[in-house]
């Protein structure tokens, strides 16, 4: 799979570095109700990820959901900062090996949060449902691969999504529908003469559309990635590694 990312800086409009919510995460002193809800909404999208790293090590479905939703219940209330620093500051970094050393330490203590007490941060139906559509490629994949690729995959679905609802907005979701197979280049993609008799447009105008999605793309691309590091350098680092999990 090769989706369409750029390394290079957006000079117009960037990201703005500061009020990135993994920043206000690693800024907070104490306790504030700004850097929890920051910390909340990054760990929404680990959820997925981290689950599917705790089957791997052997876990039953039931106990990996209580696994993991006592790993986020302890994440959002006892924030290890240390750890955050020697990660280098990569929230995905960060939440693996933390997740790691939760798990080493599992069979030694109860859990804190049993089935029915407390709300996970996804529903599990549909946890279970996209976990029953990865089946196959699970059985082939070691745990960190795991990680990395449901990581990359649900980066992925939040860009889209964006683009999507931008072009709802907008109403033109029928042309967000067709140009978004165009991203993704896998065999059996439709050609841009195919999406412009589909819409009833010329192939040039699909031309300028598919460009004007790319470029937005890109930019949601890189805010997304760089709302879950620390310091600016490393947007360019994650984007890469993206790209290659998503090619592996």
């Amino acid at each position: 799979m090769n989706v369409i990312a750029s390394g290079q800086a957006v000079a117009a409009g960037g990201v703005a570095f500061v009020t990135t919510r993994w920043s206000v995460v690693l800024a907070a002193q104490g306790p504030s109700p700004a850097a929890e809800e920051a910390l909340e909404k990054l760990c929404r999208n680990y959820w997925w990820p981290l689950y599917g790293f705790v089957r791997r090590q052997g876990y039953g479905t039931e106990e990996a959901q209580d696994l993991t939703q006592s790993f986020f219940a302890m994440l959002l209330e006892r924030r290890d900062l240390d750890a955050v620093r020697r990660e280098k500051g990569r929230l995905r970094s960060y939440l693996l090996a933390s997740l790691k050393n939760f798990l080493s330490k599992a069979h030694r203590r109860a859990m804190t949060i049993k089935r029915g007490k407390g709300q996970p941060l996804v529903p599990l139906e549909e946890l279970l449902a996209r976990e029953r559509a990865d089946l196959e490629l699970a059985d082939t994949l070691g745990a960190d691969r795991i990680y990395e690729r449901r990581w990359a995959l649900t980066l992925l679905e939040q860009v889209l999504a964006r683009l999507e609802e931008e072009y709802r907005v907008a109403g033109r979701v029928a042309l967000f529908e067709q140009l978004k197979q165009l991203l993704i280049e896998e065999p059996g993609r439709p050609s841009q003469a195919h999406v412009a008799q589909e819409l009833s447009m010329t192939e040039n105008a699909v031309k300028q559309a598919f460009y004007r999605l790319r470029q937005r793309y890109r930019l949601l691309l890189r805010e997304e990635v760089a709302q879950t590091v620390a310091n600016p350098g490393d947007v360019e680092d994650e984007l890469r590694h993206f790209i290659a999990v998503l090619q592996a």
